[in-house]
């Protein structure tokens, strides 16, 4: 089948007000199948929320399209008009923001917000619009949707307001759903809740799911295939399985290793929760040295190689390509390119 989703060559950079080109996507090229959730990962300033905005044609103004395509259902967004773009977004694709108290009108009501995006891209009656809405809103709050309903933003607790955009999201059936950190400023226990939902979306639904993050533990059980990105470049891409239990990347190992062991089932070491806990409260977490690149100055060669315990002489002058370690799992690393 053909994929519902086709990046290639996706090249973006910012402009400064003098004029000069930072860039933020180098050559970004990957693919996203009807039904499947992939997730992007990846430590803040590599990109992420970037690509969320490129693949709906959402870039800011200081933006600069360098080259690529954005195929969805074989159109080509990028070189979409306006006219196109506002029948595609929210109706066959939809957004999930990080922060919903941005996103959501303060002065009106729950129910009107979501019958708002129903009412937008359909030709349905208003009592329609209105029951649509309703249905949606009991999907994701159950026995709660009539009050949800009317009430407004600032009476709802930020995980129920994250629900909102959610059913926001979904209310006109679309095709993909892309989230950019739907769960960074909430709790643990909401965070569980929202991952719950997005599970019953995956399965009930059947919509494709970009989820974007930069915690591995929120795509444990979620994702079926995992892109990480590193300084605007994809540097591994497998199932979800093998990028958690098996990482190639010296990132993406190093990035694993930063999050507690009793947090992350596919790659706990212990034999138990019990000490996998102890382990963790006696030890410190290992961190990544160094900082991000700083991509205002671009360098030769690998772009994780200033802070890789693995780097050898061709990592300082040369850059790895995306490199096929079996069928379905890559890395860009010249351990791997190399050994071909």
């Amino acid at each position: 089948m053909e994929p519902l989703l086709q990046v290639q060559n996706l090249r973006v950079a910012y402009a400064s007000a003098r004029g000069d080109l930072t860039p933020a996507l180098a050559g970004i090229k990957f693919e996203l199948a009807a039904g499947e959730v992939l997730g992007v990962l990846g430590e803040s300033g590599c990109g992420k929320s970037t690509l969320a905005s490129a693949l709906l044609a959402l870039l800011p103004g200081n933006a600069v399209l360098q080259s690529g395509s954005v195929l969805f259902e074989s159109q080509n967004l990028l070189a979409a008009d306006q006219r196109e773009l506002r029948s595609i977004r929210g109706s066959r694709t939809s957004l999930v923001f990080q922060e919903p108290s941005s996103a959501l009108h303060p002065t009106l009501r729950i129910g009107q917000q979501v019958a708002d995006i129903l009412a937008a891209h359909t030709n349905l009656s208003r009592q329609a619009v209105r029951r649509g809405a309703q249905q949606t809103l009991e999907t994701i709050f159950g026995d709660d949707a009539s009050r949800i309903a009317r009430s407004y933003p600032h009476q709802l607790s930020g995980g129920q307001r994250q629900r909102v955009l959610l059913a926001q999201a979904i209310v006109c059936s679309p095709a993909l759903l892309i989230a950019d950190e739907p769960t960074a400023s909430l709790d643990p226990a909401t965070q569980r809740e929202i991952l719950e939902l997005f599970r019953q979306i995956k399965v009930g639904l059947g919509i494709s799911v970009l989820f974007i993050t930069h915690n591995p533990l929120l795509l444990d059980g979620l994702a079926d295939r995992i892109l990480v990105l590193y300084a605007g470049q994809v540097i591994e891409l497998g199932t979800a399985a093998q990028v958690l239990a098996s990482p190639q990347h010296p990132y993406t190992a190093a990035l694993l290793r930063s999050v507690p062991p009793s947090k992350i089932g596919v790659v706990d070491m212990c034999t138990n929760a019990e000490e996998a806990s102890a382990s963790y409260r006696l030890s410190r977490l290992p961190v990544i040295p160094g900082d991000s690149l700083d991509l205002s100055q671009p360098a030769p060669g690998c772009r994780f190689e200033p802070r890789c315990s693995q780097k050898m002489p061709v990592c300082s002058t040369s850059e790895p390509e995306l490199t096929a370690i079996d069928r379905s799992h890559s890395a860009s690393c010249f351990k791997f390119s190399a050994a071909r």
